[in-house]
Order: C-alpha cells, then structure tokens, then sequence
C-alpha cells in the first residue's frame, strides 16, 4: 500500500508558540509544587544525596529509565533513524544491551558496598585520598560531557519551538534551563530529582507509545508497508541495510565496534545511573530496580524505530535536516504532522521535561561527588558534619550549572545522541575498568586504579579532541580548523582496552600491599549485603 507524504511546513511551528510556553510553564509548575513538598524532608546527607533511601523497586527502576532516556534518546536516536535507517537504531540496541551488563556485574554489588557515590565502592578497600580524588574528578567529566547534550538538545527543541534560528536566541533557551536546572537541585535534591525523573518516565513513554500507535494505524498496523514509507520518501533503498552511516569505509566499520563497545559498557559506569542504587533500602530493591527498567527502557527504543521510521516516511528526510535543529527535531516534526499543534505542544514539553530532569539528575551526582568525595572526605578529612556538606553541594550545584550552560552554548546544534555516545566512552574508560577490578579481583591495588582512572580518562579526552568530533570534518565543533590526527569519532576501541591493561599492570607493578582484611570484608559485603545497611544508615 503506498502513501503521499504530505508536506510538513516549518513555518507553521511558530503559530503554535503561545500554546507550547503554556504546556512548558504547567510542567514546570507541576513539578516544582512536587520537588518543594519533597524537599521539606531534606535533612540529612542521606536525604539530599540518596533521597533517604526511601524509594521501592518499582519507584527507582522508573526513575532510572527517567534519567537514561534522555535527550538523545528521544530526539536524537529517532532522528538518527530517520536518517541513517539501520546505522541509527544501533544506537538503541547499544543503549539497551548495556543495561545486561549493569544488571549482572554492578548494581547489586555496588549497593552493597557503596554509600552515597561511586567513589564509596572504588576506595572501599584502597587508599582513600587519592582514589576518592580520581573518582571525582572522572564522575565530574563525564558529566560535564552528558551536560553538554542535554543542554545542546534544549537549544535544539525550543529553537525549533519558537522558530529561533539565531545563536543569541539559542544562548537565551539554554540559559532558562540551566537555570530551571539549578532549582530544581538546590530545592529538592534527590528525592524531588526523583519524583521528576519518574514523572518525565511516564509521560516520556507514554507520549512515545501514542506516537507510534498513531504511525502504525497510518500503515494499517503494517511494519513492513511503513519501513517501504520511509524507504520510498527517502529515495535511499539502502535506508534499511547496514552502512548507511557506518561501514563505507574501513575506518567507519572501526568507528561502529567503537561505538558499540563505548555504548554498551558504558552504562554500568555511568556516575549519575550508578549513584540511583543508593535511593533503596536493600540490594535485593537495587536489583528489582534495574530489571524494572530494562522493560520500561527496552519498549521505550521499540518505540524509537517506528518513530524514526515514521519521521522518515511522513516527514522526510530533507525536511528534518533543514529544521532548526537539524537531525534531533525530528521526533517534534513528527507529533506536528500526527496531531498537529497539541501533540507537538505535549511532545515538545516531555522532551523539555527529559532533559531537565536529566540535567538535574546529572548536577546532584556532580555536586555530591565533589562534596562528598573531594570536601568531606580529603578536604575536611572525614570531619566535616553532614550540614556543612550539603551546603558545599548546594554551592557546587551553582557552579556545575554555569559550566554546563556556557558549555551547552558552544555545543548547540551538534547531534545529541553523538554526544552522549562520548560521554558513555569517557564513562566505560575511566570508570569501568576499576569497578570491575574492585568488585572482582583480589590484587587490585590503588596504584592500579590510579592509573586505571587517570590512563582512561586523559586517552579518552585526548583521542576525542584529535577526532573529527572536534576538527577536520564538516560536522565538527571547530568547522574551520583540523587538527584530526585520530581517525575515529568514538574512541572507545582504543581508551577502554587501555584502560583495563593499565590497572592491570599500575596492580602488578604495585610493592605496596593492601589491607587484607578490607578485601575480605568488601567480598563478603557486596556478595551477602551483610554490613551494608548499617554502614549507610548515617
């Protein structure tokens, strides 16, 4: 059965900016009531950091599909299939396998270990200073990474929103968010982050789950005529075969295993998605958590190939790239052209709400690392009381928000499911190497995971920045320069083996031994739970 793709004018989105606002400043409204009434039990460390441990099973798994489909899941791997078919639902198949790897080796293991951030787990049985040190400062770069596609994608849907096509007027659009970014931490730490996240989860999916009914029926519920829709208006039949956007060069076929192995471990080292464990009572909550989100994540990038799919075919290819914004607004040009200004208005103030439910979600791990981490325990060396330290967090949320909004500026209009695939290399290279290593391997020292963290870190930021992410192609941050001497956009092929050899070889080199007795007892905690209650009741 063939279908006239009827035209999808730009223009007309502005006619609806009145009603967007209106839908944007409700949700805002809504959700600031909730993160006020919940911050009114904001006292302890616990409660700003771990929202006082009181959330179920059921209530974190939401909240962490809340934090996980981000911007770039919602606009910007729907636009990566529209575009690049195949190439782009690899993104979604990468994002949900990752989530096996969290399930089966981190999340139980590191609730029982772990107390407020992922440095808890890493220092457990090595030299506090300098690994609390080096965890910080990774947890802080990953986030700054993860901060800058979100932000990007709100420059990306107000801009196409409002009809802004100016770089000033974008600035302004990000600058609100970090802003209302800023709020939302300061007021209500974890526990109102968390009633956002599981709000945004269900409107996110359930708006999703309309949009892709709405398609089906348009194709009479028909896979195969939709993909034929989007094949036909696209004018590419290899649309639906493999190396649209991967796999036409050699270097292009490394680029995508290096992509794959940044996505799918990248997750279980995730600072933000890590430090969730910690909002439930017990490890057995901990591990329902994830199995609750893999279901709601997996149908959610089910959802995401009818809709890339469905933007290809009712709102072509053309039309996308040439709306404001580029690749990412297409999930928008797609609720304009299904329900018109209604649907796009709802649509676009889920995706407002995903990404400033993320941003907030990413800032309270930022600041709780440098607090808890780097203040409380190496500044203040343990001294500091639970009241001043949440007052250093509160502090650090400002400064993370101004960083996070100059940075947001400066990366406007890049693709955000791109940027994200970074921040999940930068994340799978410093992080991973040493939480595999400090749950599992006895030897495992803190000069390993220096270098481990450190060896990571710095190859994954240097390869990127000699990419042709930053340099050297039409698509790069600095269009003008090049400066690409490092082939591959994602540099995980190379950062995440290194990083592991390196805390292999930084732990066998080691002449200093650890305390014995602090491995035992990390072994016999992250693989029973017993002591894990009583050490993160204070």
């Amino acid at each position: 059965m063939m279908f006239m793709v009827p035209a999808v004018n730009v223009a007309d989105l502005k006619e609806t900016t009145l009603l967007n606002m209106g839908i944007f400043a409700l949700f805002v409204a809504i959700t600031m009531i909730i993160v006020i009434k919940a911050s009114k039990n904001n006292k302890t460390a616990a409660d700003y950091y771990a929202a006082g441990r009181s959330f179920t099973g059921s209530q974190n798994g939401t909240a962490i599909a809340g934090d996980y489909l981000s911007a770039a899941s919602f606009l910007g791997i729907t636009g990566a299939i529209a575009i690049n078919g195949y190439d782009g639902f690899m993104y979604s198949i990468g994002f949900l396998v990752a989530w096996l790897v969290a399930l089966l080796l981190v999340a139980e293991l590191l609730r029982n270990t772990g107390k407020f951030t992922m440095a808890d787990v890493l220092s457990f049985r090595l030299k506090q200073r300098p690994v609390r040190i080096a965890a910080a400062i990774s947890t802080l770069v990953v986030c700054f990474f993860y901060l800058l596609a979100q932000m990007a994608g709100a420059g990306t849907l107000i801009s196409l929103l409002l009809g802004i096509s100016d770089w000033g007027g974008q600035a302004l659009v990000i600058i609100v968010v970090g802003a209302l970014m800023i709020m939302y931490v300061l007021i209500g730490g974890m526990k109102g982050t968390t009633w956002v996240q599981i709000i945004k989860a269900v409107l996110l999916i359930a708006g999703a789950a309309v949009m892709t009914l709405w398609v089906l029926a348009i194709y009479g519920f028909n896979l195969s005529s939709l993909l034929g829709g989007a094949v036909e208006a696209s004018g590419n039949q290899n649309l639906l075969n493999p190396g649209l956007q991967y796999g036409k060069t050699e270097t292009s076929k490394i680029d995508f295993m290096s992509l794959a192995l940044a996505l799918v471990l990248g997750t279980a080292a995730l600072p933000h998605v890590l430090m969730r464990f910690y909002t439930v009572p017990t490890a057995k909550e901990a591990r329902k958590s994830v199995v609750w989100s893999i279901w709601l994540i997996g149908l959610f990038y089910l959802f995401t190939l009818v809709l890339g799919f469905g933007a290809a075919a009712l709102v072509g290819a053309d039309t996308i790239k040439s709306a404001p914004g580029g690749v990412n607004s297409a999930a928008p040009l797609l609720a304009f052209h299904l329900g018109g200004p209604l649907l796009l208005g709802f649509i676009s103030a889920v995706a407002f709400a995903t990404i400033l439910a993320v941003v907030a979600g990413l800032t309270i791990t930022a600041a709780a690392s440098f607090a808890h981490d780097i203040y409380a325990s190496v500044i203040a060396k343990g001294k500091a009381d639970a009241a001043t330290e949440v007052k250093v967090a509160r502090r650090t949320v400002v400064v993370i928000g101004v960083l996070a909004i100059i940075g947001g500026i400066f990366a406007n209009g890049q693709n955000v499911a791109f940027l994200v695939a970074l921040a999940f290399a930068v994340a799978a290279s410093a992080n991973l190497p040493t939480i595999v290593y400090s749950l599992y391997w006895r030897k495992f020292t803190t000069q390993g995971a220096i270098w481990s963290m450190y060896g990571g870190l710095g190859s994954a930021i240097i390869l990127i920045a000699l990419s042709p992410v930053v340099s050297g192609a039409k698509t790069s941050m600095i269009p003008g320069a090049n400066f690409a001497i490092f082939p591959l956009s994602n540099p995980g092929i190379v950062s995440i083996p290194l990083a592991f050899f390196l805390g292999w070889l930084g732990s066998v080199l080691d002449k200093n031994v650890e305390d014995i007795t602090k491995q035992a007892e990390m072994e016999v905690r992250s693989l029973t739970g017993v002591g894990a209650e009583k050490a993160t009741e204070h």
